[in-house]
This record gives C-alpha cells, sequence and structure tokens, in this order.
C-alpha cells in the first residue's frame, strides 16, 4: 500500500463529514498531509491547524514534523477537555 490512513476524531470529523480515508500517494511528512488535506477542504485544514490539535502516528503522539512511510495511520485528535 503506497498511501497514509487518516483518522479523524470528534469535532475534527464532523468538519469533514468523514472519519477515516487513504490519502495516497502518501505524502512525504505531516505538514504534507495536512497541506493535501486543506487543498481538498479548506474548513478541515483549518480546524487540523487548530490550537489544541494533536497528531499521532501508529497510535504515537507525533512531534514536529515527522516523515510519514506508506501504510501509516495518522489519527488527528481534537483538543481534550475533562474535568
Amino acid at each position: 500500500m503506497a498511501g497514509v490512513k487518516v483518522l479523524l476524531f470528534g469535532p475534527l470529523r464532523d468538519v469533514a463529514g468523514w472519519r477515516e480515508r487513504w490519502v495516497e500517494p502518501a505524502p512525504a511528512s505531516l505538514s504534507a498531509l495536512r497541506a493535501t488535506l486543506a487543498r481538498e477542504d479548506a474548513a478541515l485544514g483549518l480546524a487540523l491547524n487548530g490550537k489544541g490539535v494533536k497528531a499521532a502516528i501508529d497510535k504515537a503522539i507525533a512531534a514536529g514534523d515527522p516523515r510519514l512511510l506508506p501504510g501509516a495511520e495518522v489519527a488527528f485528535l481534537p483538543p481534550m477537555s475533562g474535568g
């Protein structure tokens, strides 16, 4: 598989209208993936770059702008709140 699996949670899913999809070919980095998704859906692009939105790559929270390997799973997580 040459792409990356993208998962959206909470309000990010609501903005996009989807929860899971493949992006092919795999973007080279997390920032390239965000840019690809923003080109397709400006509202989602804004939401993904919102304050507190985190990305997890293969179930580990990502820091910086890591490279993406084909077949990776990238989950975008909305800001968490709680009490």
